[in-house]
């Protein structure tokens, strides 16, 4: 078998760092917050080439604190992108405000910046671009906009740890960026997680406050909070894996370089990467009409398959008092029929790699010239969710 992700295989390496600092947590018993937590907040900023980091328990909590930092509400309006994961949308949801969403470019999967401007009302007060799979947005027009128009850039890099626009880590572009460690993540905790950084003062304030009940000391509440702490334990295993981050990014860039060497010839739609950007390859989606003869194919050879993600956001029942509609977004649509995300993680070898190409290659000369088909996204998305 060949696992879409081996979290085991990463523990292996760094077994005896991860148990130290573990046990060094048992020892102190600061469990919620506390030094590790501190300690990783400060290295996971510099990192970001950020000044500010403030642990929380999730991504989702990340980019909830962090639109409540911007004073994001009911009546708000925030333009995002339907091709995501749904954590993206609900955080808007939670501030009360409404989700705007404005199509993908079919190249990146990234928001289609040129469409920004249209979405724009007197209600709208910020931008969440996405950066998907781990390649960032197209980030100078969206902050041109962004200004013009005077509203708060709020980046969703939960996929993105590492990656660069144009030199320069994500995560500042904007006015803040929130990131997910979920254990699955390019860095993950054992257990949830998530940070927002920032060079703002006054959003951190806020921040670390709203994460804490609202308290900027012990029992002096300040803002009407959320128990969003982040756990001691898991901010000393994220110090450990921090360290070996770029080892791990670089792994992955050579096992996509190595898919798209493997796959050049043979037809598959893989990743496009814009030149301005360092891709950290979160998710290696390649595209195809058979998505799920493919991964049914997959698996029956011991190769085991993502899809990221089957139904875009404005057409899941949850989110259906957005009131979009099928064909709203289609370029959203069409991605969420096609992708199919292949095995990447860190210690994937040049074999397994060789496996699955081979794999991929041969459904992709069954398959032979793909004919036109009349993509029926409502029958799709029942299927979806019949499954």
């Amino acid at each position: 078998m060949i696992p879409f992700v081996d979290l085991k295989a990463q523990y292996t390496g760094i077994q005896d760092e991860i148990n130290a600092a573990i046990q060094g947590v048992l020892e102190t018993c600061q469990f919620t917050l506390g030094s590790e937590v501190a300690a990783f907040e400060e290295e996971f900023a510099a990192y970001c080439q950020a000044q500010y980091g403030i642990g929380v328990n999730t991504g989702t909590s990340a980019l909830h604190l962090a639109l409540l930092a911007a004073g994001i509400g009911p009546q708000d309006e925030v333009i995002t992108v339907p091709f995501t994961f749904v954590a993206t949308v609900a955080a808007i949801d939670y501030t009360g405000a409404k989700a705007v969403f404005v199509d993908i470019d079919p190249q990146t999967f990234t928001i289609d910046a040129k469409a920004i401007e249209s979405a724009i009302t007197d209600r709208t007060k910020a931008i969440v671009p996405v950066h998907l799979y781990g390649q960032p947005a197209d980030m100078d027009p969206i902050l041109e906009v962004a200004r013009r128009h005077g509203l708060v850039v709020i980046e969703d890099a939960a996929q993105a740890h590492g990656a660069e626009y144009k030199g320069r880590r994500v995560g500042t572009l904007g006015d803040m960026g929130c990131f997910s460690f979920y254990p699955g993540k390019n860095l993950g905790a054992c257990g949830e997680g998530g940070m927002v950084v920032t060079n703002n003062t006054e959003y951190t304030r806020a921040i670390r406050m709203l994460r804490d009940w609202g308290a900027e000391q012990k029992y002096r509440h300040v803002l009407k909070g959320y128990n969003y702490r982040m756990e001691g334990i898991q901010g000393a295993v994220l110090r450990v894996k921090l360290r070996h981050l770029e080892t791990w990014t670089e792994a992955r860039r050579a096992a996509a370089r190595y898919y798209n060497e493997l796959l050049s010839d043979s037809g598959v739609p893989t990743p496009e990467v814009m030149p301005y950007v360092r891709h950290v390859y979160h998710i290696y989606a390649v595209r195809t009409r058979r998505r799920n003869e493919w991964q049914q194919a997959l698996l029956a050879k011991g190769i085991q398959t993502g899809i990221h993600y089957p139904i875009p956001v404005h057409l899941l029942p949850a989110h259906a008092d957005l009131s979009y509609a099928r064909g709203d977004f289609p370029h959203s649509e069409q991605a969420a029929e096609e992708v199919l995300s292949l095995p990447m993680f860190a210690e994937l070898s040049r074999a397994q790699c060789k496996a699955v190409c081979e794999a991929v290659k041969m459904l992709a000369s069954q398959s032979g010239t793909e004919p036109e088909e009349n993509h029926d996204t409502h029958a799709f998305v029942q299927k979806q969710l019949a499954n």
